[in-house]
């Protein structure tokens, strides 16, 4: 690895490789890994990017249309190789989720991207590629993509604040209280996101190596049935997944009715899978599919903090 690029890189204790944070001039390149979006938001939001003082690609395919997806499988998976080769790229923000990731993660080749980290942003679907970020001890962003920059402009919170943390600003988060909070401190590696996908990582070379690590895992979800959820739940406690963590933060599920005939609402059900478990609980952080979504560091050390007087999540440099 050159001297230059071992400078923008921070290996932590747990050996999660930290890309170098963005500084102006460097470039991003905007790709559609999953579902199909219409162009403008991909405009949109490389003017966003631009207005940060960063140079922005397109990926070939970005704007493309292969029936739900952007493109087929090769040329999604083609764009996302490319972008994680090229030495200069130092930003790759996905498009949108939707579904597709999942069909072209085995295929990724890291070598490149170990030599020269960048950032990956996204959520939703791009769950899957976090969990094959991860999978090569490296960290990603979970955050909000091209449709909320390109109907926000940067006093947006959300958008402030993943510009702040591309860029290497210390973050930390305060939230109320929940009545289903249980209270303490923790600290570990940041895992997550969309619970649907995380569930279809199981049994995989990407799924969460809780026996292997202290983890804080976080999770959202949208559009599944509360019955679901918590089948997904007991197949996490089952798995010996639940009682390895070292904390959870639970974020916004919604699209969905709660069903009555579970007897609980849906953070009800998640409270009762982990009630056995002594570490900090936080339900209702913003992050997920209702607009407000806090950018989450994904294989960075973090600690949380669960009181009487509030929550507070620090992201650690």
């Amino acid at each position: 690895m050159k001297g230059a690029d071992r400078q923008n890189i921070h290996a932590m204790d747990r050996k999660y490789i930290r890309p170098g944070y963005l500084k102006k001039g460097d470039k991003a390149i905007i790709v559609s890994p999953s579902g199909h979006i219409e162009g403008e938001f991909i405009d949109k939001a490389a003017a966003t990017l631009e207005s940060w003082g960063l140079k922005v690609d397109v990926a070939e395919h970005a704007k493309g249309q292969f029936y739900r997806f952007s493109g087929t499988d090769r040329e999604r998976l083609d764009d996302l190789q490319k972008a994680f080769d090229d030495p200069k790229a130092r930003l790759i923000l996905c498009s949108r989720g939707g579904y597709g990731a999942a069909r072209i993660i085995t295929r990724l080749d890291f070598t490149k991207f170990k030599e020269c980290p960048k950032w990956v942003a996204g959520y939703s679907d791009i769950t899957a590629i976090h969990a094959a970020i991860q999978s090569q001890e490296c960290m990603s962003l979970h955050c909000q993509m091209a449709k909320h920059l390109s109907l926000n402009d940067n006093n947006d919170k959300d958008i402030s604040l993943m510009r702040r943390v591309l860029f290497g600003e210390k973050t930390a988060y305060d939230i109320a209280c929940h009545t289903l909070n249980c209270n303490g401190e923790s600290s570990g590696i940041l895992r997550g996101g969309n619970l649907s996908v995380l569930y279809g990582m199981r049994g995989t070379p990407f799924d969460l190596p809780a026996g292997r690590e202290n983890i804080i895992l976080f999770i959202e979800d949208i559009n599944e049935r509360p019955y679901c959820i918590d089948r997904i739940m007991q197949n996490l406690k089952a798995g010996g997944v639940l009682e390895r963590l070292s904390g959870l933060i639970v974020g916004t599920f919604s699209g969905y009715e709660e069903d009555l005939s579970m007897g609980k609402d849906v953070y009800s059900m998640i409270a009762e899978a982990v009630s056995s478990y002594s570490y900090p609980v936080c339900f209702g952080f913003p992050v997920g599919h209702e607009g407000h979504n806090l950018p989450m560091i994904c294989g960075a050390e973090t600690t949380m903090r669960v009181s009487e007087k509030g929550v507070r999540i620090e992201l650690l440099p």
